[in-house]
């Protein structure tokens, strides 16, 4: 079952339990990608549906951040519960070392010396971390490769 489906059926299950806060959380997400795909003109695959999704994601984060800082604390948490339903939908993450070992193996594949190669760098891990890590953290060690 592709992801697409997997997010539709979620829907009717969380209906079907009278699940409102992951109900709302689905919606969410199948609205961003109906928008992605009717602005491109396309049917969005799974990898650009797990873009999708990693963009909802940062997008809730970055709401959880300014509510602590607006002391909304309520609204934060309802943004945290939308965050759990989302990374349902992502693949098993990569551990931090794990990571480490393949940010290494392409620094050397493209041989890559300083920061002026770190585009490079970033593009192959991308492809080969999709869904399964958060690109802000493997560019932040990518960055200390680069400059050591």
């Amino acid at each position: 079952m592709n992801l697409k489906t997997r997010i539709g059926e979620d829907m009717k299950t969380a209906m079907r339990e009278k699940d409102v806060a992951r109900l709302e959380s689905i919606r969410m997400l199948r609205a961003a990608i109906q928008r992605r795909e009717v602005d491109d003109r396309i049917t969005l695959d799974d990898d650009d549906v797990l873009a999708v999704v990693q963009k909802q994601i940062k997008q809730c984060q970055d709401s959880i951040t300014q509510f602590q800082q607006g002391n909304r604390e309520d609204l934060a948490e309802k943004e945290r519960a939308q965050v759990e339903v989302l990374q349902s939908y992502l693949p098993e993450q990569m551990d931090p070392e794990e990571i480490g070992r393949l940010v290494i193996e392409i620094i050397e594949e493209t041989g890559a010396t300083g920061m002026k190669d770190m585009g490079k760098v970033m593009a192959l891990l991308r492809q080969k971390l999709q869904g399964k890590a958060d690109i802000g953290q493997v560019s932040q060690q990518v960055k200390s490769k680069l400059q050591a």
